[in-house]
């Protein structure tokens, strides 16, 4: 394996990421009056499913999926969501919508008795699948990034889609390195 790039983000005063790139999503609301920012929420997206690098998620988030590109595109044509990050299998970071904003990610969810977890969380998505391997490269991106996410925000927990929507939904997945993502961020925060 190659060496990992070094990179590091900060979070400014309007919730974008500096060094990520911005690909402005319209699939965002205002947060709830008083609504803070505790919860990280990490999954997984791969647009056609298991194919990785193409358009396919930039184009979903920004409701401009074509149905006739691929005949899974068929059943999301009508769905409008996004995320607030996206991480890339080569490690690049995009935004779609403000930290401050309600991005559309986490559907029917809640965490600790909270429910609507949209209302108070920043969503993140890895490009992958429940059945893939993430890449080095991806690790590193997220483990800086959530530094970059707890030094801005009061970030309480870390959790994937499936622990705010049991039996629904089932990303990060089983390949993902919970330990070794933790161990990224966490010693990092303690030098």
């Amino acid at each position: 394996m190659g060496e990992v790039q070094a990179c590091s983000f900060t979070v400014d005063a309007g919730g974008f990421v500096c060094g990520a790139r911005l690909i402005g999503s319209p699939n965002f609301d205002e947060r709830p009056e008083g609504a803070g920012i505790d919860l990280l929420v990490i999954h997984n997206i791969s647009l056609p499913p298991g194919e990785f690098g193409g358009p396919g998620v930039i184009s979903f988030f920004n409701n401009r999926l074509d149905p006739a590109d691929h005949p899974y595109y068929q059943t999301i044509k009508d769905f409008r969501v996004s995320s607030h990050l996206f991480i890339r299998r080569d490690g690049e970071l995009i935004q779609f919508v403000s930290c401050l904003k309600r991005a559309w990610h986490a559907g029917l969810s809640s965490w600790r008795g909270r429910e609507r977890c949209n209302d108070f969380s920043v969503g993140v998505e890895l490009e992958g699948a429940d059945d893939v391997m993430f890449t080095d490269r991806q690790y590193h991106a997220l483990g800086n990034l959530t530094l970059a996410l707890m030094s801005a925000y009061p970030i309480q927990a870390v959790v994937g889609h499936s622990d705010i929507s049991p039996g629904r939904k089932s990303d990060p997945g089983t390949f993902f390195e919970w330990t070794r993502y933790r161990s990224i961020f966490s010693n990092k925060s303690d030098s």
